[in-house]
């Protein structure tokens, strides 16, 4: 019983570490997302017309800050998580994603869908994310509109 409880609370644990994520990389908090990697953690997002590959904790950071910066207004939304708890310090998990990502300088409004693949590490009794991957189930680019009117954005603010 005991172990089926440890496992339900990793299980929570690690969808609060994606979701710190995802509200992490919107909000470009790099201080949050430190707080979310291993240090050889690696990154390997594959859209329709790029791939987003990087390794080590330091250059994923770098990344996010380029990405997403004060031109950027973005959006990302992980659903329906498959965790699998595959010893006491190592699990994998499953998310859809659902994204819209609008790149003010270069007028692009990028909208999709794709499901991650993570490989998740605990460390001293803490879940770190140590592998992230994604496959896009569909993309979209739209140029945007002379008539769209983006009202706020955190990242410009702050």
């Amino acid at each position: 019983m005991k172990d089926k409880l440890q496992k339900l609370l990793d299980i929570e644990e690690i969808k609060k570490l994606k979701y710190k994520y995802f509200r992490g990389i919107d909000t470009a908090n790099l201080i949050l997302l430190e707080k979310l990697f291993t240090d050889d953690a690696e990154l390997d997002y594959r859209g329709g017309e790029y791939r987003w590959e990087v390794s080590g904790k330091k250059n994923i950071l770098k990344q996010i800050e380029n990405a997403f910066n004060s031109d950027a207004v973005a959006c990302h939304q992980g659903h329906h998580p498959e965790i699998d708890i595959l010893n006491e310090n190592e699990a994998i998990g499953l998310w859809y994603l659902g994204d819209i990502f609008i790149d003010q300088k270069r007028k692009i409004i990028t909208r999709g869908s794709a499901i991650y693949q993570d490989t998740y590490k605990k460390i001293d009794k803490l879940w770190y994310i140590e592998k992230s991957e994604y496959d896009r189930i569909w993309e979209e680019y739209e140029p945007l509109g002379s008539n769209t009117n983006i009202t706020f954005s955190y990242l410009s603010e702050h």
